[in-house]
């Protein structure tokens, strides 16, 4: 009987136990609905035969274009002392008829150069009957190439070209393209079978793999990896921030949190501490062994028949603006965006939002966004475009009302719908949704298909109808699912189409707010390359504790390093309700991110925690809201130059070693200094770079290196960059009340600095200016004034 009681209250755990699991989120490496393709799989596969690219056959120097011969290999076994060791051997052509098809077979080449600093390398596994016309990664559709920026040379043993910036070498036997710098330091190489002689573990050279279950090929693009080289980048990534010794599978996923290694946000570039960055122009899976099997072996498996790839030299600024050349920047958001959004899974009711507005100015926390989640529907999360009338009677007054206090109002949804969806039925009878090889749908849901004009047409026109009504931004929440066996209106199917989903997405909503609203600007959570070009983007769905806040950041950095200018993340954690101690210290390090909210399980609002976390909030939203005009002027540069608002250190000091290794502080913009507090501490060991720092709360001044800072009374630790001058504005409840023509600066100099420069950028101006102050007896004064007539300075020396 015990035991049978015993049993019963197992089963029941583990029924309740899985029914959570089920419910909550996707078991991670499973080969279940959507999971990752980890194309690196195939490349180990024993059943599947190799190519290694061996000599250049052919070449002609004014076009770039030639061909390689491959050697076909396949895995063999032997048997050593109770161990099966497997490595690549030669093997024959095992076609028939063998008059009919090639075993070494020879296969196109191409390098063109794009600018001085970057060049591109693309290779093929076989003939290209439908190549690509346009990609919708590049921002023109195509890449430009000037070959005229590069001189050719023909050296021994193969070819040369040199830019201004650095050098290409193309070698005939064995197969080599070798990268350098302006100073002949080799940044990177491919790596040919010779390469590994001297090794006894067997790793793959530049190669493809030919599938042995239905003929399918992928490239397997190898280069070389030096000791101490960095890698950072990949996209939006939690796990380590230095991705050597990683493996990386580049797939858009709903990672359900942010402490596992797959991603929302997965960009198919790379940039390296050696001096050069890397862009994977591709949609297919890929995943990128960064030495975590062979250490000097960089191996990009990509699941395309093709690799085409784009290298940029430089230090890290050079090529985030090379990158972002070729797939665009970020278009500079609204003001008002910039300002504190406040939000809570979900406000269900036009009442509620009235209430929260209205106590926002009653417990004066400046905000300029109330977003309503999923609760703005008939049926919550049953997306349809329409308020509720039972619960919204008049959505249009409630937006009019809320604008003319100040507050701008964003809704959520999403690109899935249900059977039961009011719309499902249009949505079939249109065509509008991905299907399945039979003309099916490949889920129960109808996802909608991007890639049809015709799909954009008729959402876009739901959109419309609700920006027409008041809406000033929507909430372009997930996006990661699209299916990858699903067939799509480009004739593709989801192996090319699952991660452009996330971009095609981005775009529609981002291109109609543009026409509608005159600003492109969304709320995102899925991305891949080029959707930089259509801000913002936010850190997906984080728990509420400490590992959380810390990856938080890494992922915020790593989606920086590739491309991003702007990003948020839900201040205190999305999952559950947010912990008091947690919140704190989250809050003000959401307000030093380039945009802000506060979103998750509810209670979100300030004043439903304490009467101290309530002042301590306040002071340090009123802290963000004085800075708007140092945010919005480097939102601005950020936004010209490929930068990311909140930067590694090493964007700033590429040449200090120090900055290559911290992960858990930044630069927001480029003269602030911030370093989070990731326990319930009041003090952190802080990294300085070169220079002098001062303490934008404390006045206490800094030389670089380690120290062990003290939070000031807003708990974070912030310095700024000796001889800045920080712009401040007067306090406003909403950026819509700022008074943009008379604004302090703010001057951090140490005793024997005598000038410094601050950068301005106004709502209405054309561009980024910068004010120079001289030191004159206990103060600074400005010396020149290019914004005469539309603002006027006064100097504080903050000492």
């Amino acid at each position: 009987m015990k035991n049978s009681k015993l049993t019963a209250l197992f089963s029941a755990l583990m029924f309740g136990f899985l029914a959570v699991l089920n419910a909550n989120a996707q078991i991670q490496n499973a080969d279940v609905l959507n999971a990752p393709i980890d194309i690196s799989k195939d490349f180990q596969n024993y059943l599947n035969t190799f190519y290694f690219a061996d000599e250049l056959a052919s070449f002609d120097p004014a076009t770039g274009k030639g061909t390689i011969k491959y050697l076909r290999y396949n895995y063999k076994t032997r048997q050593a002392f109770n161990n099966m060791m497997m490595k690549p051997d030669v093997e024959k052509a095992n076609e028939f008829p063998t008059t009919e098809y090639a075993e070494s077979p020879v296969l196109p080449f191409e390098i063109q150069f794009v600018s001085a600093r970057t060049l591109r390398i693309k290779t093929t596994s076989g003939p290209q009957f439908h190549p690509q016309k346009e990609s919708l990664m590049l921002v023109d559709g195509v890449a430009p190439n000037h070959p005229e920026l590069w001189k050719y040379t023909k050296i021994e043993g193969g070819h040369s070209y040199t830019s201004k910036h650095g050098k290409v070498e193309i070698l005939t036997k064995p197969w080599h393209v070798k990268i350098y710098d302006e100073k002949g330091k080799l940044l990177t190489s491919t790596l040919h079978d010779t390469d590994f002689k001297n090794t006894y573990t067997p790793t793959l050279p530049f190669s493809y793999v030919r599938r042995n279950s239905d003929y399918s090929r992928s490239m397997g693009a190898a280069f070389s990896l030096e000791p101490d080289e960095k890698i950072f980048g990949c996209g939006e990534s939690f796990t380590q921030f230095n991705k050597r010794g990683s493996k990386v599978v580049l797939w858009t996923d709903d990672a359900n949190g942010i402490q596992n290694e797959t991603m929302y946000k997965p960009i198919p570039f790379y940039m390296s501490s050696r001096g050069y960055g890397v862009f994977m122009h591709h949609s297919t899976p890929i995943t990128v062994d960064f030495g975590k099997y062979f250490s000097s072996a960089n191996e990009m498996y990509i699941g395309d028949d093709e690799a085409d790839l784009f290298f940029f030299i430089g230090e890290p600024k050079d090529i985030l603006d090379q990158y972002t050349n070729l797939t665009g920047k970020a278009a500079m958001p609204p003001l008002w965006s910039f300002g504190f959004w406040m939000s809570r899974i979900t406000y269900f009711s036009e009442k509620e939002g009235r209430d929260v507005a209205r106590d926002l100015r009653k417990y004066k926390i400046p905000t300029d966004v109330i977003h309503f989640d999923t609760g703005w529907f008939d049926v919550d999360w049953r997306n349809n475009y329409e308020f509720a009338k039972s619960r919204f009677p008049d959505a249009v007054k409630m937006m009019s009302d809320l604008k003319k206090d100040g507050f701008q109002v964003c809704l959520w949804q999403l690109p899935y719908f249900t059977p039961k969806n009011t719309l499902f039925p249009e949505i079939m009878d249109k065509n509008l949704a991905v299907r399945d090889r039979k003309g099916n749908l490949p889920y129960e849901d109808a996802v909608l298909d991007f890639s049809n004009p015709e799909t954009i047409s008729w959402y876009q026109g739901k959109l419309k109808k609700l920006f027409d009504d008041g809406v000033a931004v929507f909430k372009v929440d997930f996006g990661e699912a699209a299916p990858p066996d699903g067939i799509y209106h480009s004739g593709r199917t989801g192996f090319y189409e699952h991660n452009l989903y996330p971009l095609r997405y981005n775009k529609a909503v981002a291109e109609i707010t543009q026409k509608e609203k005159g600003y492109t600007l969304i709320w995102a959570r899925s991305t891949w390359a080029g959707s930089q070009r259509y801000p913002l983007h936010w850190g997906g769905d984080s728990e509420t504790t400490n590992g959380a806040m810390s990856a938080e950041l890494r992922g915020g950095l790593s989606l920086g390093l590739s491309g991003f200018s702007f990003w948020s993340h839900d201040v205190g954690g999305f999952a559950t309700k947010s912990p008091e101690n947690i919140y704190r210290r989250w809050t003000p390090f959401g307000m030093f991110t380039s945009h802000v909210r506060s979103h998750g399980e509810p209670p979100r609002e300030p004043w439903l925690y304490s009467k101290d976390f309530l002042e301590g909030f306040r002071k340090a939203d009123n802290m963000r809201y004085e800075l708007m005009p140092y945010i919005y002027a480097q939102a601005k540069e950020s936004s010209q130059k490929g930068l990311p608002m909140m930067r590694a250190l090493f964007v700033e000091y590429p040449n200090d070693p120090g900055a290559w290794l911290v992960d858990n502080q930044y630069l927001f913009g480029a003269s602030m200094l911030v370093a989070p507090l990731f326990e319930e501490v009041e003090e952190r060991d802080v990294y300085l770079p070169e220079g002098t720092w001062i303490d934008y709360q404390t006045k206490k001044v800094y030389q670089s290196g380690w120290h062990k800072i003290k939070a000031g009374e807003v708990p974070i630790v912030v310095l700024v960059k000796d001889g800045t001058a920080i712009p401040h504005i007067g306090l406003a409840q909403s950026t819509k009340d700022m008074d943009w023509s008379k604004l302090t600066l703010k001057v951090y100099a140490s005793d024997k600095t005598t000038s410094a420069t601050a950068k301005v950028f106004l709502p209405e101006g054309d561009a980024v200016k910068e004010i120079k102050v001289n030191k004159s007896g206990n103060n600074f004064d400005v010396t020149a004034n290019p914004l005469n007539g539309k603002t006027t300075f006064k100097t504080e020396w903050a000492k």
